[in-house]
């Protein structure tokens, strides 16, 4: 209607009027049959009061010519509607005024009049009815006109004139529209970039709204509205999705925004969960993701954590078929899991599979590593790069890693891994650290994790295999488990790892066999001496064979590698200067202290691990070493300690008795 106003409390939201609008559709219908009876009950009365003798005769004058007034006003008045919207108005009181003005002569019970009340008011009723089913929809679809009237009123407010929002569906906890925009003016990029604008707009509440692209055009949005508000109150674990399934099917992890359970595939993919300390990341991710999979008879957990120990996946022991809490076990892990990585794709290939398959006959493998910076900062480079070998080849044996850890910049894991793995993203502290949890697709859409921090734990966004594109954007909220880890125990002790039938190089994992990637001589749990191992990793192999294959520029020439070789006097001379000695892990150290030593002399309070980049490639080192060195001063020697929330290195104390600066 033209004259339609929207009044509402000062603490009533446009969400709230949108729902009452859908809920209530029922009753735009619902007011020809409320005015059938009581039309009946005044032609009843009127016969009663005026119906007999004289009295008659003026009551059916004084109603006909009222009959023909309200007829002309209506008529009248009417004149902005349609054709048909004025001449049903019309007859509508005309039919009406002129059966009342009958049935106050004739009385109710008379037949015709009582067959003209029946008849003619249940058609009277139903016209109306259809009517405004027509006039409350737009097009074939059945779009309502709730939502699309609400947009209308506010878009100019949000620099969106010219486009246009209708409603698809409306569900009990989120709706569904389509909106236009106008072509070669707005794309699905800007709409995004000011849904906040819009939801202020409109009265939303702030993450009302989820915009995602139409793939089949590029003038149309595909709008989510859901109230954000349902996610504040924590969400119990209701029990496994599919218990006793394959892990190929789905695992849930929580439920989205709009109500839809949040899952995803992990098979055939790597997950990074990220979130900073107090998000819930350990639990709301760790925990349900595991719960699931511990329900799934064909697949086995490898986990380690170097940095919690036993408090985040210590109650998960029952369902783990490996747990490693010290990086002579994590070290050992990566290289078992290497070393099984081709017998496993060999195994395959022989039976004829590409790639592993639900019922091939191998168990899946879901590599966990919780708190993984830890880990990437203890092991040292030869088996970093077995890890990266891992990420690249483990999912054609069968195979997923995950990673989970506050902030995944370059500093804490390789670029290269981070650029394989899916994002499920939880609270972060800054802009910054949100850019290494979300991916490229969930950052043009919005999302913006910094927002809640710690304030809002199990509040994540997830971009993975089996996630649609309405869900990239939109916040979900993983379940809450019982802290003390008894839910947790008694749910691992009804699917144990122990139960599941075994490959045999799950087999060989779980039992530690060391793979083809170990030191030979070097058994299962036994590490070297950690100063003679950072020797080892920084030296590189000693022999190296030419194994040039271009093709020879110039087969005239014929040399060999005793020939001198002489100087080319048209070349311009140079001098070299001669590279910088390699320091040994001692040395490195030595360096170090001094550095710590000459800072905390200046006053100054902390520092991050790349500030100490000009000692590692001085001395021909890398960085790892330098982390494992820094672990020690911290865990050890207590020199240093570590801010989680701006991980940062802080100095605690001066070094003493620091040799002096070894030169680098």
């Amino acid at each position: 209607m033209a004259d339609k106003q929207l009044t509402v409390s000062s603490g009533e939201t446009s969400w709230e009027r949108v729902k009452a609008a859908q809920a209530s559709k029922l009753m735009t219908l619902a007011p020809p049959w409320a005015l059938w009876p009581v039309i009946g009950g005044i032609g009843t009365a009127l016969h009663a009061l005026f119906g007999h003798g004289t009295a008659a005769a003026w009551s059916a004058i004084g109603l006909t010519l009222g009959a023909v007034l309200l007829t002309t006003v209506t008529f009248l008045v009417a004149h902005e509607r349609g054709f048909l919207g004025r001449g049903s108005a019309t007859c509508t009181t005309a039919a009406v005024s002129m059966w009342v003005d009958a049935c106050s002569v004739a009385g109710f019970t008379q037949p015709v009049i009582l067959y003209f009340w029946l008849a003619g008011g249940l058609v009277l009723a139903a016209a109306w009815n259809i009517r405004t089913a027509i006039r409350s929809k737009q097009g074939a679809h059945g779009i309502t006109d709730a939502l699309s009237f609400l947009f209308d009123a506010n878009k100019d407010k949000a620099s969106l004139s010219g486009a246009r929002m209708a409603t698809l569906e409306a569900g009990e906890r989120k709706i569904e529209a389509a909106m236009a925009l106008p072509a070669g003016e707005k794309t699905v990029g800007d709409v995004q970039k000011k849904t906040e604008h819009i939801e202020g707009a409109m009265g939303l509440p702030p993450g009302a709204m989820t915009v995602s692209p139409n793939l089949d055009r590029a003038d149309l949005a595909h709008v989510t509205i859901s109230d954000p508000r349902v996610l504040r109150t924590p969400l119990p674990w209701p029990g496994p999705s599919r218990p006793d399934a394959s892990v190929a099917e789905l695992l849930r992890t929580g439920v989205f925004q709009d109500g839809t359970d949040a899952e995803l595939y992990l098979v055939g993919d790597h997950l990074q969960v990220m979130g900073r300390t107090g998000s819930a990341k350990s639990l709301g991710a760790g925990w349900n993701l595991l719960a699931e999979l511990f329900s799934r008879p064909d697949v086995a957990v490898l986990a380690a954590d170097l940095s919690k120990g036993e408090q985040t996946l210590g109650p998960c022991r029952e369902g783990l078929h490996r747990f490693e809490t010290a990086k002579e076990g994590a070290t050992a892990l990566i290289r078992d899991v290497y070393g099984q990585i081709k017998p496993r794709t060999d195994w395959l290939a022989a039976r004829g599979f590409t790639a592993w398959e639900p019922g091939c006959g191998l168990t899946y493998w879901v590599v966990w590593f919780e708190e993984a910076a830890k880990t990437f900062a203890q092991i040292s480079d030869k088996d970093e790069e077995l890890f990266k070998e891992i990420v690249k080849e483990i999912r054609s044996a069968g195979g997923t890693v995950v990673l989970s850890l506050q902030r995944a910049d370059w500093t804490q894991m390789s670029t290269l891994v981070r650029g394989q793995l899916s994002k499920m993203c939880f609270g972060v502290e800054s802009s910054a650290d949100a850019s290494f949890g979300i991916s490229e697709a969930q950052d043009e859409a919005g999302c913006r994790p910094e927002l809640w921090g710690k304030r809002y734990p199990g509040m994540a966004y997830l971009d993975a295999t089996g996630v649609d594109e309405g869900h990239l954007a939109m916040p979900l909220r993983t379940f809450l488990w019982d802290k003390s880890g008894d839910q947790m125990r008694a749910h691992c002790s009804r699917f144990p790892a122990a139960a599941k039938q075994m490959d045999e190089f799950t087999e060989a994992i779980t039992r530690g066999r060391v793979g083809q990637a170990a030191p030979a001589g070097t058994p299962t749990g036994v590490t070297e001496d950690e100063d003679e191992r950072d020797e080892r990793d920084d030296q590189g192999d000693e022999e190296w064979t030419p194994t040039v294959a271009t093709e020879d520029p110039d087969p005239s020439i014929r040399t060999t590698l005793d020939d001198p070789i002489e100087d080319d006097p048209d070349d311009a001379e140079f001098t070299f200067t001669r590279p910088a000695q390699r320091l040994t892990s001692a040395e490195t150290r030595t360096a170090i202290l001094s550095q710590l030593a000459a800072w905390m002399d200046e006053g100054k309070e902390d520092f991050s691990t790349k500030d100490l980049a000009p000692i590692w490639t001085a001395a021909g080192t890398s960085r790892p070493t330098v982390q494992r060195i820094l672990a020690k001063l911290r865990d050890e020697d207590g020199v240093i300690g570590y801010d989680e929330t701006s991980q940062r290195h802080t100095l605690l104390q001066r070094p003493g008795a620091v040799p002096e600066r070894v030169p680098v």
